[in-house]
């Protein structure tokens, strides 16, 4: 039964063998009534069949055939109209198909066929002869009631079982509006009857042009159904399109989320099927698993990316993420409910989550869903704060909480699956988006219509009252690396730190300039793309980290030969408003550094970054200019460097 659902199988089988014994033995020993009547209907019963059409959305074609198996019912005996459905089945499934039915498929249309035809044959027959006693119309009214079910109910539960759904939905959409064709059918079986004992079988003929308008207007009703059809999938396709486009802007405001969001698809919607949600909730769920995050386009960038852990005023802007993400989703307007479900998947089955604490079933199936597959995903890969962890470390922890953040029902179902949904997530190709013009430059408008606001000093480096000054007046040191020493040394009595790392700008790349402490040899080799990791990322935003993973770092993953870091305070190095480096001071345990530490860093660096500036770019022009030159530009370094810090202005720390 290759092709043939395995959940469906079992009933194929019972049809098909039904089936067989129905036509074997209605078949043979072959009886007939009337030598030129049953070649006559077997002509007309092919011409009906010819009349087909194509069922929307699917493979499957219905005819006009059956008017002549209901005609056979009434004129001729089990054997000849049994023999009408083979030819009928045949020429159905064969005559101009464009895509050739296997043998299983046939044998199952004629098996069930058979089964109908035979049950309405007996049912017209005891009806007819003892139960009203030769009077027809009733007795063809229960066998076309007979015939009709039994030719709808069969095909409509293998298709219902194939796609997993209710098998009376199926019938109702997909096959009960052919029943009223069924009467017509079984008034023109009567009406031939009738007319076959008053001028004879040949009669027969003048039925052709009422199987002809059945047929006109099964093609009208499909086409009408068609179009529907087309409106709906229209619909359907547009608030997919919906959900692609809020897609992008959350890509546009973090872009680890796209590859994210896939595989958060893939997980909820199979363990969606698992859980049994109704089509309506697995729409939901669909458009949810892409748009729960949509909310973070109300919260600060800097926020979003931070690689280290927030603060508790950071926290709280974030928080807000699940209620402006469902307020949006309402102005969509989707048919199924998308918004509740981004509203509380941060929601947890204890009661402990947030915007609205509630717990247990009270939280929408969907985003109980999403909670636990969207954790298990991220645990499982790399973040700006963390390394990705094993897959099976990721589930044990999800695990872990079963009962107190998550639903227990859901964690058993991932439990039970999450190595084959893995599988399957990677082989999902990933997702054509355009890419959004995040990097142009717009040349054109020099400046805003109310003009650009003067520049202030960090809140964080007012309101102290303790002075520092981490450059000597009367040691001025010759060049870069003798003053980044010199400062290193000096912090380190304020900012007790275990190992130090100045990062310069080159281009789109940090470099090490100097490194002091443990982990010197891998500090000093450091090349980091500005947005990646720890130190690219304050290069990149021009924010500070505290107490960020400096396992993040690109090329600083540790080593059994090495000592671990575990804590960063990470500040950028500006000049004139531009970044010309990071300075990060790490710990060897977690949440090694204070606010203070944070105060008195920022301070050394606002004093460095003009110094550094300046020497980097002297270096630059050494570089371009001849070696003639050096001792020159040297001079005048040692110069400008001096009379800049003479005139330094003291950095008040908190």
């Amino acid at each position: 039964m290759t092709g043939v659902p395995t959940r469906a199988r079992p009933f194929v089988f019972l049809v098909c063998a039904g089936g067989a014994i129905c036509l074997l033995t209605g078949v043979y020993p072959w009886h007939s009534s009337n030598s030129l009547l049953f070649p006559s209907y077997l002509l007309l019963t092919i011409v009906a069949s010819a009349l087909k059409t194509v069922l929307p959305g699917s493979e499957g074609t219905v005819s006009v055939n059956f008017v002549f198996f209901l005609v056979g019912l009434c004129n001729m005996t089990i054997s000849e109209t049994l023999s009408l459905a083979v030819v009928a089945t045949v020429v159905q499934c064969f005559w101009r198909t464009k895509k050739r039915l296997s043998f299983v498929h046939f044998a199952f249309n004629l098996a069930q066929l058979s089964l109908a035809i035979t049950a309405a044959y007996w049912t017209y027959k005891v009806l007819f002869e003892h139960v009203f006693h030769s009077r027809a119309p009733l007795p063809l009214l229960g066998a076309v009631i007979v015939f009709f079910l039994l030719n709808s109910i069969p095909v409509a539960t293998v298709v219902a079982l194939a796609d997993d759904s209710s098998i009376l939905q199926k019938w109702k959409t997909g096959y009960s509006w052919t029943f009223p064709y069924y009467l017509i059918g079984a008034a023109i079986a009567g009406l031939i009857q009738f007319v076959n004992r008053l001028a004879g079988w040949e009669m027969s003929i003048l039925v052709l042009p009422a199987v002809y308008v059945i047929y006109r207007s099964y093609c009208m009703h499909l086409g009408r159904w068609d179009d529907e059809k087309r409106h709906l999938e229209d619909l359907a396709s547009l608030n997919m399109r919906t959900i692609e486009t809020l897609a992008l802007a959350i890509e546009a405001k973090d872009h680890t989320t796209g590859d994210h969001l896939q595989r958060v698809r893939v997980y909820a919607m199979e363990l969606g099927k698992d859980l049994g949600l109704s089509p309506l909730e697995m729409q939901a769920l669909q458009a949810a698993s892409v748009l729960h995050d949509i909310g973070k386009l109300a919260v600060p960038e800097h926020i979003i990316s931070k690689p280290g852990k927030l603060t508790p005023e950071e926290f709280e802007k974030m928080k807000i993420h699940p209620i402006v993400g469902a307020e949006i989703v309402e102005q969509v307007r989707f048919p199924y409910p998308v918004a509740p479900i981004v509203h509380a998947h941060h929601e947890k089955w204890d009661g402990s989550g947030y915007p609205d604490g509630i717990s247990g079933e009270a939280i929408p199936i969907g985003a109980r869903i999403l909670s636990a597959v969207d954790c298990l995903d991220a645990l499982a890969s790399d973040r700006q704060y963390r390394r990705a962890l094993p897959l099976d470390d990721a589930m044990a922890h999800v695990g872990r909480e079963s009962g107190k953040a998550f639903d227990p029902r859901v964690v058993a179902a991932l439990q039970s699956r999450y190595i084959e949904l893995e599988q399957l997530a990677r082989s999902q190709a990933p997702e054509e988006r355009p890419k959004l013009s995040l990097d142009v430059k717009v040349k054109r408008g020099a400046a805003p219509d109310a003009g650009f606001a003067a520049s202030v000093p960090s809140s964080s480096q007012s309101g102290g009252t303790t002075l520092i000054d981490v450059l000597s007046h009367e040691e001025e040191p010759f060049t870069l690396e003798e003053t980044l020493s010199t400062s290193a040394l000096r912090l380190r009595h304020l900012v007790p730190f275990d190992a130090m790392a100045v990062y310069v700008v080159r281009g789109d790349v940090l470099s090490t300039r100097f490194a002091l402490g443990e982990n010197v040899r891998q500090l000093s080799s450091l090349r980091i793309r500005l947005g990646q990791g720890l130190a690219g990322w304050v290069a990149a935003t021009g924010n500070y980290i505290i107490n960020g993973n400096p396992t993040v770092e690109p090329g600083l993953e540790g080593s059994r030969n090495s000592v671990a870091l575990r804590s960063a305070l990470a500040v950028p190095l500006a000049n004139a408003g531009r970044t010309v480096g990071v300075v990060v001071v790490y710990g060897l345990q977690l949440d090694a550094f204070t606010p203070e530490h944070l105060n008195v860093l920022q301070a050394t660096c606002q004093q460095l970054g003009a110094v550094v500036a300046e020497q980097l770019d002297a270096e630059n022009r050494m570089r371009n200019s001849g070696s003639a030159d050096r001792r020159n530009s040297h001079t005048r370094i040692r110069s400008s460097a001096i009379e800049s810090r003479s005139h330094s202005v003291l950095t008040s720390v908190k």
